[in-house]
């Protein structure tokens, strides 16, 4: 069951800001009435009870809130949950992802306010999967709205131009992605942005040809014959995008990782 903690803590700063605002205007005049006109120990017991109430409202509210500012308009933490983006992420990398590079958006309701910028050829992103949206994928643009993306015999071509591809060795898998020993390692430059991909000679896969419409965009693994992207379910419409994926702040497989910590992805 997926876990929608955007509306979670959208939930509890409305109710912990709503009882704040309620003992303010209401309930803290009510109370200094009674303890001026009547005063035992069952009314005692209710004030005091209002008291511990409005505190924890009090304390956890500005909490809750800055909490919900930062993860909806600033950066929001990830974990990398498969291979699919070997070499760049691994199996256990928790990631940080810029979320106001590709405009700011209302939480919960993920509509757009303040268009900023858009996905570039290369970037990595988080976005909401098309055919689930409830789940979040993180795949690399290789095609931008207008793009025509030919991916045929492992090799990528946009707009009629091969993108260079430099074979390195063969890789050396780690932890949970030790299976992918023996792929092809090869270094790719896509407009500018060089990046380590994957390649497995034995398969043959994912062969695609089509122009990538308005609003749209093509993504693919950089783990190439490992990965479920647009060339088997489709684009990534601009709506689903969450944001930028920028840096590595922590491993967590089978122990932590203290290497990747702090690095960049690109």
């Amino acid at each position: 069951m997926s876990v929608d903690f955007a509306a979670i803590l959208v939930s509890l700063t409305f109710i912990t800001g709503f009882i704040w605002a309620l003992d303010r205007l209401v309930l803290l005049p009510r109370r200094q009435s009674r303890a001026a006109t009547v005063y035992d120990d069952e009314n005692e017991e209710e004030i005091l009870r209002e008291l511990r109430i409005v505190e924890y409202a009090r304390s956890f509210f500005p909490v809750i809130l800055i909490v919900l500012l930062l993860r909806s308009f600033l950066v929001e933490p990830f974990r990398i949950p498969s291979n699919s983006m070997m070499p760049t992420l691994l199996t256990g990398d928790f990631i940080l992802v810029n979320k106001f590079q590709y405009g700011i958006r209302l939480p919960v309701l993920n509509t757009k306010i303040i268009d900023i910028g858009s996905p570039q050829p290369g970037d990595v992103v988080v976005f909401r999967y098309p055919l689930e949206p409830s789940v979040d994928y993180i795949k690399r643009v290789v095609g931008i709205p207008g793009d025509h993306v030919v991916y045929r015999n492992k090799t990528l071509i946009i707009n009629g131009k091969v993108v260079a591809q430099e074979m390195l060795e063969k890789y050396r898998g780690v932890g949970a992605g030790i299976s992918m020993t023996g792929l092809s390692l090869l270094k790719e430059d896509l407009e500018g942005v060089q990046h380590d991909i994957l390649i497995d000679p034995r398969k043959v896969r994912g062969d695609v040809d089509m122009i990538v419409p308005d609003g749209q965009y093509f993504v693919m693994g950089d783990n190439r014959d490992n990965s479920n992207d647009s060339r088997f379910w489709g684009t990534v419409p601009e709506a689903n995008l969450v944001g930028n994926a920028f840096m590595i702040w922590m491993n967590w497989d089978s122990g932590v990782g203290w290497g990747r910590i702090g690095s960049t992805i690109k």
